[in-house]
């Protein structure tokens, strides 16, 4: 792993700045320049996504095991003291999720130019992809938490958009508003963690924090005793964190958003379960993972655990496509999760790296298929769900491509030998035998539960092949007269996929297909000396998957495809708490969303009737005092006035008539009032 701080190169950070940015101009290109509907819109966004491959292909040449890493930055902005700044880091982590990022997002867009072509939205799909690309880029090479969080703020809302594309479906837009606070839920324990972290180490520099020489250090202690932090407050930074993992990275008990958003494009699924929103979560963990201590990576352990076994058992019965394939993606975002637990931390990530590969192909297989079907549906007015499997089967005659490319990531995904599946996810069991070993036999349970979600995928992967690929076409048994015809797609559906089921094969990543040691994504992520075979869990655990898979996989066969067995009774509990995901989202819409309209139905009715009615009860009585002073202002104040006035005109009225010029009248009032003087005086 990188040891050493190199000085910046110009030249490799500027192809970084391009690789970022190049998503951020198609962006713009497309939301200001063309219309929504433009085709030309799909064009600039995947010539924009090309750069940043070509680009992200030659910063992992330069980073990739030279021995150091790569930190330029510049300040930002300065509030009093505190100096703010801005920058790139690139360390073997960064430069992987890079690489990644840009070389599944490629084929994702060349798909998306056919998948889309007809939707009177096609330039907004390709205008709101860009920036979604932008996002996750920019968040891979920040490097501090202030822009992580930015970035991972921007990823989740451009998923929100993402999600919600078809925002004319009331589905879509539940589930995008789904996400996009159940996310919200997860982004407050990240600022929370942040925070904190702040307001303990003055800094928001990752290299600074968690770097070979920062701040936290991975040693007996956990963190040097210079800056160790209170455990109070460690607690809750590591909670915060682990919250925004669980939400991103759809962990239990956050998870449920995810398959709700299939309700988005088939491509755009692909994506988010492939390397980007989701691998958002997992990659926090690995910029973060020093700051974590042994109880807190049990707690992780024992949550991906959980997860990977409850998605596994959920999807054992979904009859929707993309929903089974959005609880695989949990189950191995558990196993990812679990890996970072029990101390495997390149294996965590390495699983990353392959799962994108197999998962993206095989959402991009389910969208041809689902294309095809929802054809046949509009063609021949058809009452189907085309997403449903039970309306499917015989379809690898139909669709001989799409069969081979979706049985080779099938196969990767179940962890069969020759494929790049095999080698990460039996690292992660291994790994995690080796944890427990030597300590309590609660511990066993983790691995345990872990190999038994392994050979549960083997089940739902098998269903999904037999059910959809082989038999009988349903719709032609229950309609002989509907002819159909499917195709697998011109050359923007098949170069992708073709692209997808090589990377899903062991050379691309090591060339001894059953030794995951040997595998160049962990050489570069994990001490050499630490992948050595010292116990015979590298053997037992790898032969025993297999078997068992492949039992489960005949199994699967003789349900479906032979029929020599009867299909899983549904009429069981275990059953219809498979079928109902385990009752969480009714708990959730009866318990916490009916608690949560109820509490704002009643602070509602506070707010009108006693906020407000206090309110309108001090407006009537101002108005009351307004309506008295008015009448005393008009009748009593203005009266007096008035009264005043009327008399002063009277007076002056009254002693005008005496000033009329004429002396002799003036002779007569003198006479008069001398007069009425005497007789005043006579009489008082």
């Amino acid at each position: 792993m990188e040891s050493t701080l190199a000085q910046p190169d110009p030249q490799l950070i500027c192809c970084t700045l391009v690789a970022v940015l190049a998503p951020l101009a198609a962006f713009l290109i497309n939301a200001l320049l063309l219309q929504r509907g433009s085709r030309v819109a799909g064009w600039v966004s995947t010539l924009a996504i090309l750069i940043s491959c070509v680009c992200a292909v030659t910063v992992f040449a330069r980073v990739w095991n030279a021995g150091s890493y790569y930190h330029a930055q510049y300040q930002w902005f300065t509030i009093g003291e505190t100096k703010v700044v801005a920058g790139i880091l690139l360390n073997n982590l960064s430069a992987l999720l890079l690489l990644l990022v840009t070389v599944i997002a490629l084929p994702v867009h060349i798909y998306g130019t056919a998948y889309m072509k007809g939707d009177p939205n096609f330039g907004r799909y390709f205008t709101y992809l860009s920036f979604f690309c932008f996002s996750m880029l920019a968040l891979v090479v920040a490097d501090n938490m202030v822009l992580l969080y930015a970035f991972w703020e921007l990823v989740g809302f451009s998923s929100y958009l993402l999600i919600g594309f078809w925002n004319t479906r009331d589905k879509a837009v539940q589930a995008n508003k789904k996400a996009f606070i159940m996310n919200r839920i997860g982004d407050i324990g990240l600022l929370a963690g942040i925070m904190i972290l702040y307001a303990h180490f003055h800094t928001f520099d990752i290299d600074v924090l968690f770097g070979s020489n920062g701040l936290v250090v991975k040693d007996t202690y956990w963190m040097n005793q210079d800056t160790a932090m209170s455990p109070f407050w460690q607690w809750i930074a590591c909670g915060g964190i682990i919250l925004a993992v669980a939400a991103k990275s759809a962990q239990f008990p956050l998870h449920t958003w995810l398959p709700d958003a299939m309700e988005g494009p088939t491509s755009v699924s692909a994506l988010i379960h492939a390397a980007t929103m989701v691998a958002a979560g997992v990659f926090l963990l690995g910029r973060v993972y020093p700051f974590f201590n042994g109880a807190q990576l049990d707690l992780l352990a024992i949550i991906g655990c959980f997860t990977a076994f409850m998605a596994a058992t959920i999807a054992l019965t979904q009859n929707d496509l993309k929903r089974i394939l959005a609880y695989s993606t949990i189950s191995q975002l558990g196993f990812m999760v679990m890996a970072m637990g029990v101390g495997a931390y390149a294996s965590s990530l390495f699983h990353l790296v392959t799962h994108a590969f197999f998962k993206c192909l095989l959402f991009l297989s389910a969208g041809i298929i689902i294309h095809e079907m929802q054809h046949l549906k509009e063609e021949h007015n058809l009452d189907i769900d085309p997403q449903n499997i039970l309306y499917m089967g015989g379809l690898r005659k139909k669709l001989p491509f799409t069969f081979v490319v979706c049985s080779i990531a099938a196969l990767a995904l179940i962890g069969a030998p020759l494929t790049t599946g095999y080698l990460s996810k039996d690292g992660i069991l291994i790994q995690a035998f080796e944890w427990a070993g030597g300590k309590s036999w609660i511990y066993s349970i983790v691995p345990v539960m872990a190999l038994v979600s392994g050979v549960m995928t083997a089940f739902y992967v098998g269903r999904i092949i037999f059910r959809v690929f082989f038999g009988h076409f349903e719709q032609e048994r229950v309609n002989p007269a509907i002819k159909t015809h499917f195709t697998d797609g011109g050359w923007a559906y098949k170069l992708p996929l073709g692209f997808l089921a090589i990377c899903c094969l062991f050379p691309v990543f090591s060339i001894n297909p059953f030794f995951y040691e040997n595998a160049w994504v962990l050489k570069g992520l994990a001490v050499v000396d630490q992948l050595s075979r010292i116990n015979p869990y590298h053997t037992i655990i790898p032969v025993g998957v297999t078997l068992a898979s492949v039992f489960v996989v005949y199994w699967a066969y003789s349900i479906y495809v032979s029929q020599k067995r009867a299909a899983l009774p549904q009429h069981t509990f275990l059953f219809k708490l498979s079928y109902n995901q385990w009752y969480i989202d009714r708990f959730y819409n009866a318990i916490i969303v009916k608690a949560v309209m109820s509490l704002g139905s009643a602070l509602f009715w506070i707010d009108k009737n006693v906020i407000d009615g206090f309110i309108h009860l001090i407006e009537r009585a101002t108005r009351s005092l307004g309506s008295l002073a008015k009448w005393l202002d008009k009748y009593i104040v203005d009266g007096f006035l008035h009264s005043v006035a009327a008399l002063v005109v009277a007076i002056a009225n009254f002693v005008r008539g005496f000033q009329n010029g004429r002396v002799q009248y003036y002779l007569f009032s003198m006479l008069a009032v001398i007069l009425a003087l005497f007789i005043y005086k006579i009489l008082i």
